[in-house]
């Protein structure tokens, strides 16, 4: 009989080891537990609408009665140009893809906060809960747009001039760079916000404000004065917008190298979200 020294050593399925270099991301690890990432996008879009009257019809009625309200304010009594398109279709266009961006940069921001507790018991790649908040609301995202396409066909056949442009070509980079532009900002939130809790409720604040600064009220053409009309396009997700109105509407100030710049902030903020995240999670339960 062999003693215990000299048995063979044991193999293990998984080792768990403290990352020790600033560019270990773990990415290949959340390709591992994809399933794992499925499990949290049906939890994240059931719970969401659970034990609500209206469930899932929430996230058609809240960017639909937003938009009718911009239109009366903004369109009805400020007489703000809508660049020739139907208000409501204006304003649900920025409403549909300032949505998607908002929720997942709140949501994702919480991260470590709204998931202390179980971070604290099981162990899984930390990266699999904003992947999963990514994908459940980009789900939201597809409906909505789906609703909004249906609104357009309606306006279409009572003789609106709206059609679909070859800036559809564009459209996938564009929904790239807003899924990218989204998590990246938000994985650089929650870092900040694991230490700094009130940047929570200043988040959400701002990225109310921030749509402002962005074509989702005001269409980039109706804005005369060329310095604004520069801070305007200077909000990244100006160019995102107005991609996804050129190709759906046929209307819009597009142009593709405004997504190029899009698409290099994009970048920029992806790759610090995910070096900023990382760097935290190794030792945030010491400070949530």
């Amino acid at each position: 009989m062999n003693s215990p020294s000299s048995s063979a050593p044991i193999a293990w399925d998984v080792v768990i080891r403290p990352a020790k270099r600033w560019l270990d991301l773990g990415l290949s690890e959340v390709w591992r537990y994809r399933d794992l990432v499925l499990l949290f996008v049906r939890r994240d879009f059931v719970s969401q609408y659970k034990q609500s009257i209206l469930g899932p019809a929430w996230m058609i009625i809240q960017p639909l009665l937003t938009s009718l309200v911009y239109a009366l304010f903004f369109a009805g009594v400020a007489g703000l140009s809508t660049g020739g398109l139907p208000k409501l279709l204006f304003y649900l266009s920025g409403q549909v893809v300032w949505g998607y961006f908002a929720a997942v940069l709140t949501v994702t921001s919480d991260t470590f906060i709204a998931n202390a507790n179980i971070f604290g018991k099981v162990y899984f790649p930390r990266l699999v809960m904003p992947v999963s908040i990514l994908l459940s609301q980009l789900i939201q995202f597809f409906l909505r747009t789906l609703i909004f396409l249906c609104f357009m066909a309606w306006y279409a056949f009572r003789g609106a001039d709206i059609a679909p442009s070859l800036a559809l070509a564009w459209l996938p980079a564009a929904l790239l760079i807003l899924m990218a532009l989204s998590i990246g900002l938000g994985l650089l939130f929650s870092a900040l916000t694991s230490k700094y809790r009130d940047l929570r409720f200043l988040l959400a604040f701002g990225v109310q404000l921030l749509m402002f600064t962005t074509t989702a009220i005001l269409p980039a053409s109706a804005i005369h004065s060329a310095r604004h009309r520069e801070l305007v396009l200077a909000n990244p997700m100006s160019p995102v917008i107005e991609c996804f109105r050129k190709a759906l509407l046929g209307a819009g100030d597009f142009h593709p190298g405004d997504l190029f710049y899009s698409g290099v902030c994009a970048a920029v903020a992806l790759g610090v979200g995910l070096l900023a995240f990382t760097r935290v999670e190794r030792n945030f339960m010491d400070t949530v």
